[in-house]
């Protein structure tokens, strides 16, 4: 059982880095143009989305059926796509001449990190699995 969190807290150590550096590093982002409120809000998104998404490929470990694991894989990283899709148009749409682009692309920059971090994990849990 110990093993299937392992994933979970790679995910959750990325998460309270990225947070404390945003926090200590807020003139550094003012340089570079970033909102630090941007970057811990969509930071704090993406850790939750790749939460739940790691919940829903870890649970297609249990099926004895290696293809469900490859299924639940891709779809928790299509629903993890469409809700950082959904959560990007949402603050589009809100702040659309505040729009802090730096950010934006920072967060586009940490989505593709926590879904490598998130399926390495996973791969590396299912080469020690019994049923894969």
């Amino acid at each position: 059982m110990q093993n299937r969190r392992r994933p979970l807290f790679v995910i959750l150590f990325l998460f309270i880095a990225l947070n404390a550096f945003f926090i200590s590093g807020k003139s550094m982002l003012a340089r570079w143009g970033a909102d630090q409120n941007v970057l811990i809000i969509g930071n704090l998104i993406l850790f939750l989305v790749t939460i739940v998404s790691a919940l829903i490929a870890i649970r297609s470990l249990k099926s004895t059926n290696p293809h469900a694991f490859v299924r639940g894989v891709f779809g928790s990283i299509t629903i993890k796509l469409f809700a950082c899709m959904i959560a990007a148009l949402v603050y589009i749409a809100i702040y659309k001449k505040d729009l802090n682009k730096p950010a934006l692309f920072a967060l586009m920059g940490l989505y593709l990190l926590y879904t490598f971090l998130e399926v390495s994990s996973l791969t590396k849990l299912l080469k020690k699995n019994p049923n894969g």
